[in-house]
């Protein structure tokens, strides 16, 4: 996501860091390559423009010249133009004074509509809430079975009358929701595969039906501008109150996301960061832009790891490298929860300076955690509590069992025994108080840990 553009803003910004003082010409060769940027990265080519001129505005000024750090003065002042581009603020859901909250998703065909039904409600229900979701797509083939499938994979009830009129259903769905407790709808909606009158029609009539506090639109990030003239369109009939942009995790170059907010005055709400129902995040444009310019996102990070490890496990995790009492089977409950955050590449993204880490790019390889894991998962409860245990043919029967080679075994068994012994040593410095630590080589983690 933003790749090829945080590359190049990147590199944009590291020449401008390196003047001690800057000059006119400076900030034009400075804006022509960030113009150049961003049209690579496929934003709407008048946003672009207005994006340019408002910084130059700002960055041609004494406030700039006369400072002592001119260079990162002009980053400051991109930074704050990117982030009032993104909408300046993160936009949260309408909630409504009486319940339910009633939230329609719209979109074309392809773009994850129904996915993110459920990926919505998952999220919506981590803070709080109390989800029905509403089976109104009545045309597409298998889609009441897909919202029921990710209903049931949630635990969240699904409200469905088969192939009825959609304004009907979503008529009903209310009276259940006020009947049986729940304070949110999410309807799921009938995709095409363009805009047209009927579609529309249709939508318009749910909305009156049913009173909608909130319109989200669901757009493919892939589709690039093509995903703003969808905004335009669905925004121009029904008058759209939130985006969500899907697929932000993939190759795409992100232009969408920071066209769609300027040209339609449609705040993105939310962002898919991946297949997984769990893959959705709320959007925050200052996290964003510090991605993009590669400031990294601790917050993100920090509610990640919030979310997905547990306290109380952890704090005795800690005991337990401190006692030097760290098992395999620990190191493999670590790796399960630092695969529910998202990819390495994501995870070291939100990290700040790490993408400029040399030799780091190209050399995480997921594949490596999956053969540790298989690894691990091979051995017997035994052996994952004592692996100094592990004799050669007990070594041979887990390469056979994990589809590794001996030597892997070998080299996973010999890295953690020196990882536990690293932890003991560091465990029993700091409980040596008033010592002071002896000078010598720096200790390299002999362990290549995922995080």
């Amino acid at each position: 996501m933003f790749k090829g553009l945080a590359d190049r803003l990147q590199d944009t910004f590291k020449k401008l860091k390196g003047k001690g003082r800057l000059t006119e010409s400076d900030i034009n060769e400075a804006m022509r390559e960030v113009r150049v940027a961003l049209l690579e990265a496929d934003v709407n080519f008048k946003v672009v423009k207005e994006f340019i001129t408002a910084v130059k505005e700002k960055a041609v000024g004494q406030d700039v010249f006369a400072s002592l750090t001119p260079g990162q003065q002009v980053i400051k002042i991109v930074r704050e133009q990117l982030i009032l581009l993104l909408g300046g603020v993160q936009s949260k859901i309408t909630v409504a004074s009486k319940p339910p909250t009633v939230v329609m998703l719209v979109g074309l065909q392809g773009a994850g509509k129904t996915t993110t039904c459920g990926k919505l409600a998952n999220l919506l229900r981590k803070q709080g809430r109390n989800p029905l979701l509403v089976a109104a797509d009545v045309y597409r083939p298998a889609a009441i079975k897909q919202l029921e499938v990710l209903g049931k994979q949630l635990n969240i009830p699904v409200f469905s009358m088969g192939q009825n009129n959609p304004v009907t259903i979503a008529e009903a769905a209310v009276v259940e929701a006020v009947k049986a407790g729940y304070d949110l709808l999410i309807i799921d909606t009938a995709g095409r595969l363009h805009v047209n009158e009927a579609l529309m029609t249709e939508l318009e009539n749910i909305k009156a039906a049913v009173a909608t506090h909130e319109i989200l639109l669901v757009v493919d990030a892939m589709t690039g501008q093509d995903a703003v003239n969808v905004a335009e369109n669905f925004n121009q009939s029904l008058g759209l109150d939130g985006v969500i942009m899907t697929k932000l995790d993939g190759d795409t170059r992100g232009g969408a996301a920071l066209s769609v907010r300027q040209v339609t005055g449609t705040p993105i709400k939310f962002a898919g960061m991946g297949e997984k129902l769990d893959a959705l995040e709320p959007f925050y444009p200052e996290r964003m832009v510090d991605r993009i310019l590669g400031m990294g996102d601790v917050l993100t990070l920090i509610d990640k790891a919030q979310e997905n490890f547990d306290v109380e496990q952890a704090q005795k995790l800690q005991q337990k490298l401190k006692n030097a009492d760290f098992t395999l089977e620990d190191f493999a409950d670590q790796l399960q929860q630092v695969k529910k955050m998202g990819s390495l590449d994501q995870i070291l993204g939100m990290i700040p300076g790490m993408n400029k880490v040399k030799g780091l790019k190209g050399q995480l390889d997921e594949k490596e955690l999956v053969y540790t894991e298989a690894i691990i998962q091979s051995m017997t409860p035994y052996e994952r509590q004592y692996p100094a245990k592990i004799n050669g043919s007990r070594r041979k029967r887990i390469a056979k069992g994990s589809g590794t080679k001996i030597q892997d075994v070998n080299r996973l068994l010999k890295q953690f025994e020196q990882m536990r012994k690293m932890f003991k040593q560091m465990g029993d410095t700091g409980q040596k108080k008033g010592i002071k630590k002896k000078k010598g080589k720096k200790m390299k983690l002999p362990f290549q840990l995922p995080f």
